[in-house]
């Protein structure tokens, strides 16, 4: 009898190896196994990661749902409305740095242990698009949102409408219309890398990125957050990878979760999140998985990943966790019951 999912997993299989060239295959090759079973889970092994150093303080409120004993699901929304709240963060939330015509929108999705997933995509005027997502996933038959339906539902749904182009925002913004010059600063979200990045760029660029948040509770189940207010002074509605299943986020229970940071167009082109967590199913480690999505990004457009930065940040059912990414400069903090306001630098190819 046609067994579809050992067929989609050995099919997988193939394509990755076809992918790897020799020497890759062979740095990575020890971390892949052949069982398919999922990995054993011990229970207390509650653990929340995030993306970039703004993930310590998210973390911080993350933990405090788990440490008590709570779900992965709230402890990853919690940890979101940190940065989302955060007026100093540029790229997330309420801080974030508007797109060229001046007008905040905001991206997040969420995704739980059962697979239940939901987003909103170039919402305006909403705080705390994460929660938005949120109820999206456990209110409506849909998983994604936009524009303006998105905040027609979050109004609907009791969320307060709110200006979030502030004034330092606005400022910026009308310093980069003076030249209108669009161009990315990678790992700004990064601040030994933000100090020492020029500080005259036209409009304060510290223009992206997300946040990207994995959490484990106690039970060993999954979840997992992503939210952003996207590249600054980018065209009206558009959408990175943020709040794409798949792209900017995928969580599988019963092998692990993975999120992204960087110019979301490469993350979806090669459906980033969801292609480690498959390598992960595979037997490789999460930082094995995340930097062979990298290799494929590099490997398609190699002259366009000289300039641009992707990182992937993942974590297995046990626990275990990695990142990598095209350039130096990512970062990711971690927190459980070992470590606390732990920052890691990842792993890059170049």
């Amino acid at each position: 009898m046609f067994n579809r999912r050992k067929f989609i997993k050995a099919s997988a299989l193939s394509a990755g190896l076809v992918a790897l060239n020799k020497s890759t295959f062979a740095k990575l090759s020890k971390h892949t196994g052949t069982s398919s079973a999922a990995p054993k889970t011990v229970k207390n092994s509650a653990i929340i990661i995030s993306t970039w150093d703004f993930g310590i303080a998210a973390n911080k409120a993350g933990w405090e749902i788990l440490s008590k004993g709570g779900k992965a699901l709230d402890a990853v929304e919690h940890a979101a409305w940190v940065p989302e709240a955060d007026v100093k963060n540029s790229s997330v939330g309420y801080g974030g740095l508007p797109d060229r015509d001046g007008i905040v929108t905001l991206d997040a999705c969420i995704m739980d242990e059962q697979g239940n997933c939901g987003a909103v995509l170039a919402i305006e005027h909403i705080k705390h698009p994460i929660s938005v997502a949120r109820k999206v996933m456990e209110k409506t038959p849909h998983v994604m949102l936009a524009g303006d339906g998105a905040l027609q539902f979050a109004l609907e749904n009791g969320f307060k409408k709110e200006e979030l182009l502030t004034e330092t925002s606005k400022t910026a913004w009308k310093e980069w219309l003076k030249t209108a010059h669009y161009a990315p600063v990678m790992n700004i979200e990064n601040e030994n890398y933000r100090k020492a990045a020029p500080q005259k760029l036209p409009g304060n660029q510290y223009n992206h990125d997300t946040i990207g948040i994995l959490a484990m509770d106690a039970e060993g189940n999954l979840s997992g957050g992503c939210t952003t207010s996207g590249m600054a002074y980018k065209l009206h509605g558009r959408v990175g990878d943020s709040p794409i299943i798949g792209a900017g986020l995928y969580v599988d229970n019963e092998v692990g979760g993975a999120t992204s940071t960087g110019v979301g167009e490469e993350v979806v082109r090669n459906v980033g999140s969801f292609l480690v967590v498959e390598l992960m199913r595979q037997g490789y480690t999460p930082e094995a998985a995340c930097k062979e999505a990298v290799m494929r990004i590099i490997k398609k457009k190699p002259d366009t990943a000289k300039n641009i930065q992707v990182g992937f940040l993942a974590m297995n059912k046990k626990g275990e966790y990695g990142a990598y990414a095209i350039q130096k400069g990512f970062s990711y903090a971690v927190c459980n019951t070992d470590k606390q306001d732990l920052l890691i630098p990842g792993k890059s190819f170049y």
